[in-house]
C-alpha cells in the first residue's frame, strides 16, 4: 500500500479551551463585626459563544462574583485561568492590560459622559487599551458598533436627550467596540421596563453569535431564560439550574 492510499485515522475534534475557568473560589467579605463567607468553592466555566446567566437573591455574592471575574477584585483562595493562562494572582497593572483588551463591561448604571455624544462615548473605550488608532477608525468603529445595536442614527445625539433603554445600547456599543471575549453584564436592565429590558437582553446575547463569551447577572427569570445555562447563587455556592423553554 502506498502512502497515498492510506487513509489518516480522524478523531474527535479536541475540546475548545474554555475562555475562562474558576476552581474552587473562595471570598470572604471582611470589615463587619463579623467576617462572612460570600463565596466558597465556587466552580465556572465559560466557553467562546456560550451565555450564561447568575441568579440568586440580593446579597448573596452575584456583583462579588462578577467583579473578581472581571479583575476588580481578587479571590481569597482558588484558582482562576484565563484561556490557558493562570491570572489568579495577577499583579493590578497586568489585570488591567487584561480588563482593557480582554472583556467588556455593561452595568445597571449607564455611566455615559453626558457632554459627549453616543458615538464620542463608544470612541472613547478605544483610547486605552486597544493601542493607537487614527481617530478616522475610531469613528468607524464607534458607528458600526452602533449600528450593530440599531442605534446608529442617534450617533450624535447626547445621553440627555436618550431614553433609558437607548443609553444602555450604547453602552453596549461601547462595551463591544474593542472586540472582546468575555462580555460581563451586571443587572443591566434593573433600570428599565420590561419591553426595553427585553431588547437590551437580546442584543446581549446575540454578541455571542460572533463568538463572545457572556455572563449575565439578573434576577430577572426571564431574562435568564434566554441564556444557554443558569446558575444559581446560594450560601457561597454556585450550582446549575433547569433552563424552561
Amino acid at each position: 500500500m502506498t502512502a497515498a492510499q492510506i487513509t489518516p485515522e480522524v478523531g474527535p475534534a479536541p475540546p475548545a479551551t474554555p475562555l475562562i475557568r474558576l476552581t474552587g473560589v473562595t471570598k470572604t467579605l471582611r470589615g463587619q463585626q463579623q467576617p462572612r463567607a460570600i463565596l466558597d468553592g465556587v466552580d465556572l466555566t465559560l466557553h467562546s459563544g456560550e451565555s450564561i446567566a447568575v441568579l440568586g437573591r440580593s446579597g448573596s455574592g452575584k456583583s462579588t462574583l462578577l467583579s473578581l471575574i472581571g479583575l476588580f477584585d481578587r479571590a481569597d483562595g482558588g484558582q482562576y485561568l484565563l484561556g490557558d493562562r493562570d491570572i489568579t494572582r495577577l499583579p493590578e497593572r497586568k489585570a488591567a492590560a487584561l480588563r482593557s483588551s480582554e472583556f467588556g463591561f455593561v452595568f445597571q448604571r449607564f455611566f455615559l459622559l453626558k457632554h459627549l455624544t453616543a458615538a464620542q462615548n463608544v470612541a472613547m473605550a478605544m483610547v486605552n487599551g486597544q493601542g493607537w488608532l487614527p481617530r478616522r477608525k475610531r469613528k468607524a468603529r464607534a458607528m458600526a458598533a452602533l449600528d450593530q445595536m440599531g442605534i446608529a442614527h442617534l450617533a450624535k445625539h447626547k445621553p440627555p436627550r436618550l431614553s433609558g433603554g437607548e443609553q444602555q445600547r450604547v453602552a453596549i456599543a461601547r462595551a463591544l467596540v474593542r472586540d472582546p471575549k468575555i462580555l460581563l453584564a451586571d443587572e443591566p436592565t434593573g433600570a428599565l421596563d420590561t419591553e426595553t429590558g427585553n431588547v437590551v437582553v437580546e442584543a446581549l446575547r446575540a454578541a455571542t453569535d460572533r463568538g463572545c463569551g457572556l455572563i449575565l447577572v439578573t434576577h430577572d427569570h426571564d431574562h435568564a431564560a434566554k441564556m444557554q445555562r443558569i446558575l444559581h447563587l446560594d450560601h457561597g455556592t454556585l450550582s446549575p439550574m433547569e433552563v424552561r423553554r
